[in-house]
């Protein structure tokens, strides 16, 4: 059998009538970007959320930068932020000009520690941008109450959690604003770049509106230096296809979910399934496990017909781009100790039940072979067997 880590495919192949439709009328009508399913889908994706504004934007990492710039981050200023994350989170602050400051995550969710968020503040820190990893939100409560107590601005990157959700609000609507991404592969994702900025502030939104389109309020009238992030008509059309399903895909995602962490539950043998808290919805971007022998049980998954990922292998602290920042090994302890430990295994809607099970099988036998092979290296050098050895001698 052969599973993929996302299987795109077969999604598209429930939509393809609907979707290829409508890029023939984007098309026909030839107003490619800035139009009417951008503005649409803007309402849509704000009303989803549970919010007033919502700017399409180029790519998720530009509904991040974007959403700094409007807030007015820039040189000399600090953003606190985690380094369990993809790379954007942190590139975006640089590009800013200002300075990441990362604090360790929780080892449970692996979203922000917030007991060590306050300790993180300077009189430089003007931002707290949490990540909602892997589809499970961060402790919102905690992060916004002092944010609240030190006046700073608070982005979520939200860009693995559509419809994800914190005491009953949906991520996007925790926060002065939320980044999304349309990346492919998200939970919502284009047939190739894009991003949103979600809030409920209309100043900022129309901030971004501006800095999306090079500055200007109107055609040739540039009020703020901009640059070029607009989304793109064609890929708007094919996101108001596919937002109607999220819900339902991802409803699938927790029911997979739910059948991974059962059916590995009896494996007591250092393999630790994803945490939901209380009071939050998890998505499931991704379904992560952690396990001591991450290396050697990929490769046996891949042997075995299973791709998976890593993510992320390594710390943004301890990337190369980021060595002027003066973190060093052993500066964000859980967060290195996720990286070495974490796998991702396959997740999709259209999974099936026979798949995980296999999946399931193949992780068993790692498990049992792996027993096996640790009673025999000890039975090797059991005192019976040295001696059987050395008579045979």
């Amino acid at each position: 059998m052969q599973i993929e880590l996302v299987d795109l495919k077969l999604q598209y192949q429930t939509l393809e009538d609907e979707v290829i439709a409508q890029i023939t009328q984007v098309l026909k009508g030839m107003n490619l970007y800035l139009g009417e399913n951008v503005f649409h889908l803007e309402e849509e994706f704000a009303q989803y959320c549970g919010v007033s504004h919502a700017i399409g934007v180029g790519s998720g990492t530009d509904a991040l930068y974007l959403s700094l710039l409007a807030a007015g981050i820039g040189k000399g200023d600090e953003v606190i932020t985690v380094s369990h994350t993809f790379a954007a989170t942190a590139e975006v602050i640089a590009l800013t000009g200002a300075r990441p400051v990362f604090v360790d995550v929780d080892l449970e969710t692996y979203t922000m520690d917030i007991s060590q968020l306050e300790a993180a503040i300077t009189t430089k820190t003007k931002a707290i941008l949490p990540v909602h990893i892997y589809g499970h939100p961060a402790e919102m409560d905690a992060i916004m109450a002092v944010a609240r107590k030190h006046n700073l601005f608070v982005l979520e990157d939200a860009c693995q959690a559509h419809g994800a959700e914190y005491k009953g609000a949906r991520a996007g609507g925790l926060g002065d604003a939320a980044a999304f991404s349309f990346y492919y592969a998200k939970n919502l994702g284009a047939y190739g770049e894009g991003g949103i900025v979600v809030t409920k502030d209309r100043q900022l939104a129309s901030r971004i509106q501006m800095l999306r389109n090079h500055g200007a309020k109107e055609k040739y009238r540039h009020t703020l230096i901009g640059l070029n992030s607009r989304l793109d008509e064609m890929q708007a059309a094919i996101l108001r296809v596919k937002l109607p399903h999220l819900d339902r895909w991802n409803a699938r995602r927790r029911t997979w979910a739910r059948h991974y962490t059962s059916q590995l539950s009896d494996l007591d043998d250092g393999i630790v399934t994803p945490v939901e808290l209380p009071n939050t919805k998890h998505v499931y971007h991704l379904y992560v496990i952690r396990t001591a022998q991450r290396d050697e049980l990929q490769r046996w998954l891949k042997a075995h017909g299973i791709a998976t990922g890593i993510h992320y292998p390594v710390p943004v602290h301890l990337q190369e781009a980021y060595e002027y920042l003066g973190y060093k090994p052993g500066s964000l302890p859980v967060t290195e100790a996720i990286c070495e430990s974490i796998l991702s295994l396959p997740m999709y809607p259209e999974l099936t039940l026979d798949q995980i099970s296999y999946i399931r099988q193949c992780i068993g036998d790692f498990v049992v072979g792996k027993r096996h092979r640790r009673k025999s290296q000890r039975d090797l050098f059991s005192p019976s067997i040295i001696k059987e050895t050395n008579v045979r001698k």
